[in-house]
């Protein structure tokens, strides 16, 4: 592919704010979609063979629809977090999303319908199982299978958009103009990898479900210490099968003694020791999303490679600083985002510390983020309307 088609590509009206802070905001928002992605394949997954176990163990019985709810939860944040990371890969590297959703335009739309259809019937799942345990295991296969579809579309995307050398033979092989929007491309040793990390991320997830889980009354000693051994087993295997799928992807591509890879790899085997000794899985959470944004920066350290191979440089896209646009995202996502988030996690860990019933309006800090949340979100939509009927106005009357 010739530089200067991939430079008539990119947007002329060039980017609002330097490319390197999109760059960085792309990869922590993607690790962020990632874990969700994981953690909601892992829980799901788990729960299939929960509701075969349901009947006959009375911890799966208890366990099951706790890993259901968190697989509902968890694919209601991906989709919303999964936003941003292409909003801003869209902003510097605009070639790569446009071509790859006009090669694969049908499984664009195929996509969007998969994952509605998958997450609607995951619902159906849930309530089939809360009606009865053990209930809801063809829907539930069903949805599964729907939404890994729908992550291995996404797949296709990413794998389809940092092949430019490609993209001609992929438009028109053989001469011939194919506009049918199927081209599809999987590189299966990345995707393993992808996909295994679902297993400790899981993992992880089971030793703090136990860990928060200790201090109530109400959950027996050998529950706590069932699901804890569970999640270790999860923690451990996982992360060995990731570690040797990882392994391969960089021999594939030539990355495997590349500092960052060899960081990924330093981490990786740190995990493995705190999830086998599972000491504390809060502090192990939080290696996990040092390791998650490493290989955030490992896929986009590829794609920035590649690119600057074939002349395209993010670092020389043109710059029209637009300071107020910037401004009012970064207080959205700073402060109303990390209050509102702020909020939704104390609610939920005042929720899971407290016998029987929580009452809100009764817990100081609780009603303080509540209320922040409401009067930061009120302004924010008063701020975000008066200055788009400003521009409006003023660019037109």
């Amino acid at each position: 592919m010739d530089a200067s088609v991939l430079l008539a590509l990119r947007d002329p009206a060039g980017v609002p704010f330097y490319p390197v802070v999109f760059q960085a905001l792309y990869i922590l928002t993607w690790a962020l979609h990632a874990a969700f992605v994981l953690l909601s394949l892992g829980a799901m997954g788990l729960s299939l063979y929960g509701t075969m176990q349901q009947k006959n163990s009375p911890y799966w019985a208890m366990l099951t629809p706790h890993l259901i709810q968190t697989g509902k939860i968890s694919v209601s944040i991906l989709i919303v977090l999964g936003v941003a990371p292409l909003l801003f890969t869209q902003v510097i590297y605009d070639p790569n999303w446009y071509v790859a959703n006009t090669l694969s335009g049908m499984f664009v739309f195929i996509f969007i319908y998969a994952l509605v259809i998958g997450y609607i019937m995951y619902y159906w799942y849930y309530y089939a199982n809360k009606a009865k345990p053990g209930g809801g295991k063809l829907i539930g296969f069903i949805s599964f299978a729907i939404l890994v579809f729908a992550g291995i579309l996404m797949h296709n995307f990413a794998v389809t958009s940092i092949m430019p050398n490609e993209w001609m033979e992929m438009y028109a092989p053989n001469g011939v103009v194919d506009n049918s929007g199927l081209t599809f491309n999987v590189d299966i040793i990345r995707l393993v990898f992808m996909v295994s990390l679902s297993i400790p991320v899981v993992g992880i997830f089971l030793q703090n479900y136990s860990r928060f889980l200790s201090a109530r009354e109400d959950f027996e000693k050998g529950y706590i210490e069932y699901t804890a051994a569970l999640g270790t087993k999860f923690t451990v295997v996982g992360l060995i099968i990731s570690a040797v799928a990882f392994v391969g992807w960089m021999l594939q591509i030539g990355y495997l003694f590349n500092p960052l890879s060899l960081a990924i790899i330093a981490g990786v085997v740190v995990l493995l020791l705190m999830g086998y000794k599972n000491s504390n899985s809060y502090v192990t959470t939080i290696v996990l999303v040092i390791v998650a944004l490493l290989i955030s920066g490992m896929r986009e350290l590829i794609r920035f490679n590649l690119m600057n191979g074939l002349g395209y440089n993010i670092y020389d896209y043109p710059v029209n600083l637009e300071i107020p646009t910037i401004t009012m995202f970064l207080l959205t996502f700073l402060i109303m985002g990390g209050i509102g988030v702020a909020y939704i996690l104390t609610m939920a860990w005042k929720v899971g510390k407290t016998p029987g019933v929580f009452d809100a309006s009764k817990d100081k800090w609780v009603t303080k983020l509540g209320n922040y949340t409401l009067s930061i979100m009120v302004a924010w939509m008063v701020i975000y309307f008066g200055w788009g009927m400003f521009i409006l106005f003023n660019n037109t009357l």
